[in-house]
């Protein structure tokens, strides 16, 4: 359905891609993946015919429907949220508005009559069921949008729901090509769930930029590695992609290993005899030998994963954390009622529920960010607490390097360690004194892990962390909160970060109340669907 021919990407003297030659299947849903800066939104730009290539082309097979996931979630302010599922299929709502103000019209001329006529016969190629509003009615009700909301203005939604919308336009028009970059983002578990099972039945194809594993493996049949400037096919989920790059990376790397060592024995060897006549042809060889070893043409990957280690200055005493019926309302609109608590030492806590119910209202009551109505929250005497806000790409700003940046929350800490802590989260050398202003979404969120692993807290409270961060990171997050000696409440929609580390799941319900389960975030989930 859609052929790259020699496609090239590049701004000015930097290439992002080159010499790209890939085939995308119907039948196929390719998972998009690569390091932060690869270039995953501009290829799938040019694919969509959102960005031109500096080299090269895309073909579509004619008579295909393309279908893109808008990322301005203020296009449609405007419109009702119906009309703005509607206008996925531009040809429809147009005809559709059209037919509406003739029927308005005070007089029925011919010319009336016959423009009808002809919208009727677009109507019937666009929509042969004449279903449209019943489609598009039970799309917005599967994402939680009462049929009483459905004229309401998108200017009333919060972003999350705004983002719901425009999934539900990229999809109600069935197109038989589409590309989604990062669909799951503002979208709370369920309706990542409601989407992976749409995309498991889109029969044509589909290309999908992620940073959540869970989705990748749920609805991908192949992986699209962006790497070294190339971009290369690999059938199966991005677990299995994954074991296998790192299979081939460890093979690789020992490949590397034996030519560095036999590449030192040689220049031993020239070094020690080149001078000696009776060796001098025997050097001569080995030198020869030694322009043909090439250390770099065997390439393991150019990704580079975090290292995020988690350290408690402090043990932690009997008493970590009590919460005593906590409430919270705004207006008339009740959050959190009466919810009760109490943290034992290693308990993980995974913070869920829908977008909206009220996740980052208790985290902010525990930091004592925000009064609670009524309710209290007791803090052990021994604990040291770290807090992740989700705000934190709004609130990391300044004219200040990372370093100085991280520095000022700890003057006695070794500066050796500050270091250590900007260059686990891949804070390297020189970018260490580059300006907190000029960082990036995932670059804030990678520093206020550093700023965590500085603080050595034997609390940490986290809320949305794996928001901008890479699949690399998140990995590395999950293992760094599964070693942590400490005890953790996080809120996230990353499933496989929640599989990763918790042991405990607490879920706020819309009624404001809340389940407490013991048990990992597979095993609760295992007792809904039961």
């Amino acid at each position: 359905m859609v052929q790259t021919v020699n496609l090239k990407k590049a701004f000015g003297a930097r290439v992002l891609f080159s010499e790209i030659n890939l085939k995308l299947d119907s039948g196929k849903r390719y998972g998009l993946i690569g390091a932060n800066g690869a270039g995953k939104t501009t290829f799938l730009k040019i694919l969509s015919g959102q960005e031109e290539a500096t080299e090269g082309e895309v073909q579509i097979q004619n008579g295909k429907k393309v279908g893109v996931l808008s990322q301005n979630q203020f296009a449609y302010e405007n419109f009702t949220i119906f009309d703005a599922v509607l206008i996925g299929n531009k040809r429809l709502y147009d005809t559709v508005k059209e037919k509406e103000e003739l029927y308005m019209s005070p007089e029925f001329t011919d010319e009336v009559n016959n423009r009808l006529a002809e919208l009727e016969i677009i109507c019937c190629e666009e929509d042969p069921t004449y279903e449209y509003d019943i489609k598009i009615t039970k799309i917005l009700e599967d994402l939680g949008f009462p049929s009483s909301t459905h004229q309401n203005l998108m200017s009333t939604l919060t972003g999350g729901d705004k983002v719901k919308v425009l999934l539900a336009q990229v999809l109600f028009p069935r197109p038989d090509i589409l590309f989604l970059d990062e669909p799951t983002n503002n979208l709370d578990i369920d309706t990542i769930g409601w989407l992976e099972n749409q995309l498991q039945h889109h029969d044509g194809t589909m290309v999908v930029i992620s940073h959540d594993r869970h989705f990748l493996n749920a609805v991908c049949t192949n992986i699209l590695d962006v790497d070294f400037k190339k971009i290369r096919e690999f059938s199966g989920t991005y677990d299995d992609w994954y074991i296998a790059s790192t299979l081939i990376a460890k093979q690789q790397q020992a490949d590397v290993n034996k030519k560095q060592k036999e590449k030192e024995e040689l220049e031993k060897f020239i070094a020690r005899f080149s001078a000696n006549a009776s060796k001098a042809k025997q050097a001569t060889s080995r030198q020869k030998q030694l322009d043909k070893l090439d250390i770099q043409a065997i390439e393991v990957s150019s990704r580079r994963d975090p290292s995020i280690i988690f350290r408690q200055k402090r043990e932690v005493g009997k008493e970590l954390l009590s919460v005593k019926n906590i409430c919270k309302s705004y207006g008339d609109k009740v959050v959190l009622k009466d919810v009760s608590f109490t943290l034992e030492k290693g308990d993980k806590i995974a913070l869920i529920g829908p977008n909206g119910v009220g996740k980052t209202t208790l985290c902010e009551i525990l930091m004592d960010n925000l009064k609670a109505d009524s309710g209290e929250v007791l803090w052990g005497a021994t604990i040291q607490n770290s807090y992740f806000p989700q705000n934190t790409t709004d609130i990391i700003n300044g004219d200040f390097t990372l370093y100085d940046w991280l520095r000022g929350f700890d003057r006695e800490a070794d500066i050796g360690e500050i270091r250590n802590c900007l260059g686990r989260m891949l804070f390297n050398g020189q970018e260490q004194e580059k300006k907190v202003d000029s960082c990036s979404g995932g670059e804030k969120h990678r520093m206020m892990l550093s700023k965590i692993m500085l603080e050595q807290g034997n609390f940490l409270v986290l809320d949305e962390p794996t928001n901008h961060l890479d699949l690399e990171a998140i990995i590395a997050l999950g293992e760094g909160l599964h070693q942590y000696a400490g005890s953790v409440i996080c809120v996230s929609h990353d499933r496989e970060l929640l599989d990763a580390y918790a042991n405990r799941i607490i879920e706020i319900q819309p009624d404001g109340t809340i389940i407490d389960f013991k048990g990992s975030y597979e095993e609760f989930m295992e007792t809904k669907v039961s």
